[in-house]
């Protein structure tokens, strides 16, 4: 180089060459144009991406793995007992027990939820059980309610025609 020239930076001529190195690269093929037959006709062959490799190798090493746990369970291992036990009993879940009270549901909401006070009160009924009954009376009164409203709408209607 003689002295009146400058040496330009990598940068520089790399912009100059039509690439920022700030800006991402271009994904896919530059050389590929609308309407171009397709470098891979065929497409991806069926589960060959990653996630289905590791799936068809865990599944080819799961026997193992299990034979492992129960064995480990087997010489006295609390937390693969617990780990195999989990999967062959399912937890157990609470349930309401039965009960049998004096309860007449002709009587409007407010006695029914009255009566099922009472047996609460009187030890016939436990209070979480009491609590269930006095939710399903009100369920059934929301949903006698809009039968009632869709009865009057109807009626309504019928006088307008």
């Amino acid at each position: 180089m003689s002295d009146t020239q400058t040496e330009k930076p990598e940068w520089l001529t790399t912009w100059e060459q039509g690439g920022n190195p700030l800006l991402p690269k271009p994904v896919g093929n530059p050389n590929w144009h609308k309407g171009m037959r397709s470098p891979n006709p065929n497409g991806r062959p069926r589960g060959q991406t990653k996630q289905s490799k590791l799936i068809q190798r865990m599944l080819e090493d799961a026997g193992d793995v299990v034979d492992a746990v129960i064995g480990r369970a087997k010489e006295g291992d609390s937390a693969s007992a617990g780990l195999v036990l989990s999967r062959i009993l399912p937890a157990l879940r609470s349930q309401s027990e039965k009960v049998s009270f004096d309860f007449d549901a002709s009587l409007p909401v407010s006695q029914q939820v009255e009566q099922v006070l009472q047996a609460i009160s009187e030890g016939v009924v436990a209070p979480d059980t009491g609590k269930l009954i006095i939710e399903a009376i009100q369920s059934l009164s929301s949903i006698r309610a809009v039968e009632q409203l869709e009865g009057r709408i109807i009626m309504l209607e019928a006088r307008q025609i």
